[in-house]
């Protein structure tokens, strides 16, 4: 808070002072068509409505048209003129009789204030009778002015006397203020300094408070800081635009950039004052149909920008609208206030007092309001009080968020302190239910040990009764193996009562796997005996040598490309003693084509002759050579 305070007291005093300068500066007009030099006086300020001006409608007026003495009574004063009643489209005649003073100490100049005027041709009378023409405006580098100055000047030779008219033409895209001070070359260095001074107090107040907002949003992260450090020097940027500083230090040597700089950077300040808005004061939230008119407004404002890029940069004069979205602003603040938020004080102050200032600069720069000092940099004065008053609103925000948090933290301290007391009684009493509990687990636990011993001898029993059922199942299964091979044995059997036997090729292969491998498994490729279960069912894997044999292979099935159980009666009406088939019947009883019966049955036919059987059994076919282990 006392940083504050102190950082309000600098800002108030640089204020006086600008205030003060202004009170010195207040310039003394003189209202006679002629000015006489003299060292009695220091500065002379002529406005448009005391000057002798000449409009030319034609364009096409040159010197010496001017000059001549029957064209001299169409010079004139105006008191009605302004900045006003300036036409974009047509060329003004500008002229000064100065009645010289050759015994003045002085050096004497002339200067014109407005620095936006594109075009300017300065005519000098010489000794000769002739006129030295000085180019000036805008639109030239800056390196072409006489002085380092924002303002254009022209030199007074007044080594002799007499009197001279000084002749201006003045051309201008924009309304032009053409006012023309006569001043000593020590005032005008007094005026320089001062007004210099001021600017660098203005521009350095928005550096240090950028800086100052940058390490607030490093700490702590919060966009809307960000958003107003490029406010601020959006609003830098526009202030050099618009009193020349920018052209100065910034881009001497591309005058160009003077034709839209003040519609870009204007169009800067507004953007990023809405998106400020937007995160200061919630608008989304807690002002909805304030926050549409704003985001409305921008796009207006949007519109008018590219309008003045892309079709013409008289879009850029309406500076006017400028005042809609921050009519806008103060108003979203004003409503929040009104409805209790205590974060938009000093926000309300302080777009209350831009807006002031941008309205005195609007009547000013139209003509509205007279020319002033003050008026003139009421913008500059008004950005001044705004910046100082929203670094206030941004510091009372966080002293609000302090309070809050603070509150907060004494809430969660209090409720910490009863979570405490009710921990503790709730622990007391978890422990005494926790006794009671271990006192009923241990009882129980003596009875679930009671229960265990009785489980553990039932256990013994069922391992008994499993060993007598295992041995019964073994004597079971060896009852049933007999009995399929005593039926097999029965070569009477009906292709209904085999296809009970081997109802698919599951129980084909189970059989044949018994057959091959029911004492051990062979390798049929190293001999080795260990082996685990091959990728397909029914098939194995040699753990030593890696090779996969299926349970038909060194079978009479190996190869067989029909259904399993048909190749199986096949083979079996081959040896059966009953009633012998023809091959159309198998063919038609199996769904098989007789040349596929027929050429199996000549594969079993072959393998008889082959071992030389007489009577054939039905296990003597299955298996159709010796293993021969390959090396």
């Amino acid at each position: 808070m006392v940083r504050n305070k102190y950082f309000a007291l600098f800002v108030l005093t640089s204020l006086a002072c600008m205030s003060f300068h202004g009170f010195l500066m207040g310039q003394r007009i003189s209202g006679s068509a002629t000015l006489r030099l003299h060292d009695d006086w220091e500065e002379r300020i002529y406005s448009i409505s005391q000057l002798e001006i000449f409009e030319d409608t034609t364009n096409c007026l040159v010197l010496e048209d001017i000059i001549q003495p029957r064209f001299q009574q169409q010079f004139k004063i105006r008191p009605g003129s302004s900045k006003k009643n300036f036409n974009t489209d047509y060329t003004y005649w500008v002229k000064l009789s100065i009645q010289k003073f050759p015994d003045s100490q002085r050096d004497w100049y002339m200067e014109f204030y407005d620095q936006s005027i594109d075009h300017i041709e300065a005519y000098t009378p010489l000794k000769s009778g002739s006129y030295f023409l000085t180019i000036m405006g805008d639109g030239l580098p800056f390196k072409n002015r006489l002085f380092a100055h924002k303002n254009f000047h022209v030199k007074i030779d007044n080594k002799q006397e007499g009197i001279s008219n000084y002749y201006f033409k003045v051309n201008s895209s924009q309304k032009a203020d053409i006012r023309i001070a006569v001043r000593s070359v020590n005032r005008f260095v007094h005026y320089a300094l001062s007004e210099y001074f001021l600017y660098g107090v203005f521009y350095g107040m928005i550096l240090i408070i950028s800086l100052y907002n940058l390490l607030v949003f490093l700490a702590v992260r919060e966009m809307k800081f960000l958003y107003y450090i490029f406010y601020l020097l959006s609003v830098g940027l526009y202030a050099t635009s618009v009193d020349g500083i920018g052209f100065q230090y910034l881009w001497p040597d591309y005058p160009t950039i003077n034709g839209w700089v003040n519609g870009v950077f204007s169009f800067s300040i507004v953007f990023w004052a809405v998106l400020f808005t937007f995160r200061f004061l919630n608008t989304k939230r807690k002002a909805p149909i304030f926050h549409k008119l704003l985001g409305l407004s921008l796009v207006v404002k949007l519109c008018m920008f590219l309008a003045g890029i892309l079709i013409d940069e008289h879009y850029y004069d309406l500076s006017y609208v400028d005042t809609v979205p921050f009519l806008l602003i103060f108003g979203t603040g004003i409503y929040l206030l009104a409805k209790g938020n205590k974060a938009a004080r000093f926000f309300v102050l302080a777009y209350g007092a831009l807006f002031l200032g941008a309205v005195i600069k609007v009547l000013v720069n139209t003509a509205w309001v007279e020319h002033s000092t003050l008026g003139y940099y009421s913008l500059h004065l008004a950005f001044l009080v705004e910046m100082v008053l929203l670094s206030f609103a941004l510091g009372d925000r966080i002293k609000i968020m302090k309070d809050v948090r603070d509150k907060a933290l004494k809430r969660s301290l209090e409720q910490y302190k009863v979570n405490i007391s009710l921990k503790e009684k709730v622990n007391q009493e978890l422990e005494s239910k926790v006794m009671e509990r271990t006192s009923e687990l241990e009882k129980k636990n003596r009875i679930l040990v009671q229960y265990n011993e009785q489980l553990i001898e039932k256990d013994r029993e069922i391992k008994r009764i499993n060993s007598l059922l295992d041995k019964d199942n073994w004597k079971l299964k060896s009852a049933v193996k007999d009995s399929l091979r005593a039926r097999l044995v029965n070569t009477n059997l009906t292709f209904n009562e085999f296809k009970i036997i081997f109802p698919d090729k599951s129980a084909c292969s189970r059989y044949i796997e018994s057959m091959k491998w029911e004492d051990q498994f062979t390798c049929r490729q190293c001999g080795k005996h260990k082996c685990s279960d091959g990728p397909k069912i029914f098939s194995k894997r040699c753990t030593k040598c890696g090779y996969i044999e299926s349970v038909t292979a060194g079978t009479i099935f190996h190869g067989v490309r029909f259904p399993l159980e048909k190749a199986f009666y096949i083979a079996y009406s081959s040896v059966s003693e009953g009633k012998p088939y023809t091959l159309e019947e198998i063919g038609d009883l199996l769904d098989l084509n007789k040349n596929t019966v027929w050429a199996f049955r000549k594969k079993v036919t072959d393998l008889i002759q082959k071992k030389g059987l007489i009577h054939p059994k039905w296990e003597d076919i299955i298996l159709e050579e010796q293993l021969e282990i390959k090396n």
